[in-house]
């Protein structure tokens, strides 16, 4: 189906417009409300998934929104200073090259736990609108793009840039913006944020008010997706970069004082903590 900016709903028959070319329910014909439900419904899940393929394939030929390149990245307005100053990830960390390799016994056991990690990503639902604040080098990016229309967020416009180049090679779509990863952005709130080696950089009280922001981005219902850093002699953050060790019941606590339930935590094995929430 093409793009149409106004249009009733192929499932609820509400009449719907668009605020935004591109918006994912113009791709769908799907009203906010059914686009949201998609993680349940079978027909909404084909029609997302559809929605984002002809989205994709439209281009720059569509009103699709795009992967914005380093000088179309607005930039990043100044927020509370709630964590470290915020220093990207680079793909070197990630991938264990250079001066991140640790030997072939670490690395490999690294790339297996990062695997790990890329599924239980992958397992989660395809819903409407993500979040991906302190996006970084958009290293999970491509695969959040591909479940719903993402709205990546850093201060580091270069590495939003590395991420732009990530999304066009994979030959998907997503919002930049440079921006503070505490600072809740306008607009309505999405059904899923990831928060990427983002609570790491919290200390003490500050992770009350960490917990707040991300609840700040997420409908009722909505879903939070926490990737952090277990302890370990070798799998820590890159040199330079404060770190803050949080035990999961530390941040199951502070997730259940800022409007969360349904609070669950799983560890990888030496160098990953997976969290999931639910916004109350």
């Amino acid at each position: 189906m093409s793009f149409h900016a106004t249009f009733d709903c192929l499932w609820c028959g509400d009449p719907w417009t668009v605020r935004n070319p591109g918006d994912l329910e113009g791709w769908a014909l799907l009203c906010g409300t059914c686009l949201g439900r998609a993680g349940s419904n079978a027909f909404l899940r084909r029609r997302l998934r559809t929605a984002l393929a002809e989205r994709a394939s439209a281009g720059s030929a569509g009103p699709a929104p795009s992967a914005a390149g380093p000088a179309a990245i607005a930039p990043a307005q100044p927020g509370p200073r709630i964590g470290a100053p915020h220093a990207a990830f680079p793909d070197d960390w990630f991938l264990r090259r250079g001066p991140y390799e640790r030997g072939a016994i670490h690395d490999t056991a690294w790339a297996a736990e990062l695997d790990m990690v890329t599924r239980w990503l992958d397992d989660l639902a395809p819903v409407a609108r993500i979040a991906e604040p302190a996006a970084g080098v958009g290293f999970f990016s491509p695969l959040l793009a591909a479940r719903g229309e993402l709205h990546c967020s850093d201060p580091d416009g270069a590495a939003l840039g590395r991420a732009r180049e990530r999304l066009v090679a994979h030959g998907l779509l997503a919002h930049l913006h440079a921006a503070d990863p505490w600072v809740v952005p306008a607009g309505d709130p999405v059904d899923l944020v990831v928060a990427s080696f983002l609570v790491g950089r919290v200390r003490g009280a500050g992770l009350d008010t960490a917990a707040v922001s991300l609840r700040a981005r997420l409908r009722p219902g909505g879903t939070l997706a926490l990737i952090d850093l277990h302890p370990d002699p070798a799998g820590g953050p890159p040199d330079g970069i404060a770190w803050s060790w949080h035990e999961p019941a530390v941040l199951e606590a502070a997730l259940a004082r800022s409007g969360f339930e349904a609070v669950r935590f799983t560890l990888t094995g030496r160098f990953f903590l997976l969290g999931f929430a639910v916004a109350a």
